[in-house]
């Protein structure tokens, strides 16, 4: 199997599970109890939490753990809803279901929802932002890399417009965080272990001071008295361990993402064309149209090649992809995309073969009408 699927989940890093091993197994004790041995556990998350904040790279803030980013997007954007006497939220049309459907969550509470469109390239229009974001905006949504075509939104643009009209941003950082640099601006900051290389079950909110939303979760107030729940010392170290890794990797994994881009782009045969901006663009995602092409069929003629038709949360609907149809896509064009994604330990050779395998499957299919 040749795993080329990085924007749905990445490898866990070898460092990071053994990071957790010893949490899983004899020091399996609650952190939230003040034995000896809880407190070493709440000493190893407050580590890890340091690891998170640190990987982040924003200041002035705090981070609470969650379950994972759906979570942490959803805490805040019904709580801040909830604290805040404004009735207006600002996102865009590309973003994941969690923010998406979150929106049409609270537009039927009585929130007005903007979802601004975005270019052929898959960017916003800056001045439509601008239009939007007024007096009445509490929070404005939107996300750095996306995760389907891997564009990079103009998060710090975004962050000065909402701080002008007195609101706040929520950044989605998924895809970003230990690839590209989350910039200053945000209020709050979604990130996820398993996009990170750590495991799955863990994300986490970070949180500028005094734009704390109100909790989603009540019990026993753990996690800074903000989120409740018992905290799994096994996950939030090896979340801690996944970004403290991808932070001292930083550089060496940026080059190698770049030569793999270059690699498939040149195994690749002329009659694909790339779905959003080349130029403003995470490079370890590939989402790729060839007109005509049966992207389900492609799946299963190559079944020992990991890759997918867009976002891991959405594909098994059967619709076609919300973000290419943003793009101005046809839902024939859509299903006739592929999103390759990849990064630290995949291969040169590995990307090599597998592109030139789905290059060599999609020109042996049945050619359908674009």
């Amino acid at each position: 199997m040749i795993y080329l699927d990085y924007q749905a989940t990445t490898p866990v890093a070898p460092e990071a599970a053994q990071a957790m091993a010893p949490w899983i197994e004899e020091r399996f004790a609650n952190p939230h109890s003040p034995s000896r041995a809880g407190r070493e556990a709440a000493a190893a998350i407050e580590v890890a939490r340091g690891q998170v904040e640190r990987t982040i790279g924003a200041t002035g803030g705090k981070l609470a753990f969650t379950s994972g980013a759906t979570e942490a997007i959803n805490w805040a954007l019904k709580g801040i809803f909830e604290r805040s006497e404004r009735r207006k939220l600002v996102t865009i049309a590309t973003e994941h279901a969690a923010v998406l459907d979150t929106a049409d969550w609270l537009e039927e509470q009585g929130v007005e929802v903007i979802r601004l469109p975005v270019e052929a390239d898959g960017l916003v229009d800056l001045a439509l932002a601008e239009a939007a974001i007024d007096g009445e905006t509490a929070l404005v949504a939107a996300m750095l890399v996306n995760n389907e075509i891997g564009v990079i939104q103009p998060i710090a643009d975004l962050a000065r417009l909402a701080h002008a009209a007195g609101a706040m941003l929520l950044c989605d950082a998924v895809q970003a965080l230990g690839r590209v640099p989350i910039p200053d601006g945000p209020d709050l900051i979604a990130v996820s272990a398993h996009k990170v290389h750590g495991p799955k079950g863990i994300g986490a909110l970070w949180m500028r001071n005094g734009c704390e939303p109100a909790p989603l979760l009540h019990g026993g107030g753990q996690e800074l008295g903000l989120r409740s729940g018992t905290s799994s010392p096994a996950l939030c170290v090896g979340f801690g361990a996944a970004a403290a890794l991808s932070l001292d990797r930083a550089d060496d994994d940026a080059v190698h993402v770049e030569q793999l881009w270059n690699a498939a782009r040149e195994a690749l045969g002329s009659d694909w064309t790339i779905n959003g901006s080349t130029a403003v663009r995470y490079h370890g995602n590939l989402n790729l149209l060839q007109p005509g092409l049966d992207g389900a069929r492609l799946l299963s003629d190559c079944r020992d090649i990991a890759f997918s038709l867009g976002s891991a949360c959405a594909s098994g609907s059967g619709r076609p992809s919300h973000v290419l149809r943003a793009l101005g896509l046809s839902d024939r064009a859509a299903r006739s995309s592929i999103r390759l994604g990849f990064g630290r330990y995949t291969t040169l050779e590995d990307i090599t073969a597998a592109c030139s395998r789905l290059d060599e499957a999609a020109r042996s299919q049945s050619v359908l009408p674009a």
